[in-house]
């Protein structure tokens, strides 16, 4: 198990665009795990991007719901509806806001063997999926929230 530092706050590499993967093998497969082991040493994590690790690479892990992902190169492909969130973050601990995020999305990625997948998602998920590509593209979500709420609030 190996676990990585966590970026946080005003740190510059948050808001800095991630790039592609070009080819997915042994080493992308360790950084996926090694950030897997970092968001489940993190308490109330549900996602991790892998600049938020400190690495400019398009990756994300996911273990939020009945979802355990491993994402390479994942982009939004289509979206429908609205729903306002409640949304928190790894590296803005203790702040949460409110949010509008697309109801249901759609999203192309590789797997962790290269392999292309196309998975559609609704609700928290949609929310969880749109705000780690978001942070691939260097956007952070206290940038999106319409009103600040108490952090005693779940995210």
């Amino acid at each position: 198990m190996a676990t990585r530092q966590l970026r946080y706050n005003d740190d510059s590499i948050l808001r800095t665009k991630c790039k592609t993967i070009t080819v997915v093998d042994d080493k992308i497969r360790q950084i996926l795990d090694d950030m897997m082991d970092t968001l489940h040493e993190t308490e109330n994590g549900a996602a991790l991007a892998a600049n938020q690790v400190g690495l400019l690479k398009r990756l994300v892990v996911i273990d939020y719901e009945s979802y355990y992902l491993k994402l390479v190169n994942p982009q939004i492909i289509g979206q429908s509806g609205v729903q306002e969130c409640i949304e928190g973050c790894l590296s803005f601990p203790d702040i949460f806001g409110k949010t509008i995020r697309p109801q249901k999305v759609t999203i192309q990625s590789l797997d962790e063997n290269g392999k292309e997948i196309i998975l559609t998602v609704e609700d928290e998920m949609a929310k969880c999926i749109c705000h780690e590509i978001e942070h691939l593209d260097g956007e952070v979500f206290i940038d999106k929230v319409t009103e600040f709420v108490d952090n005693t609030i779940a995210y």
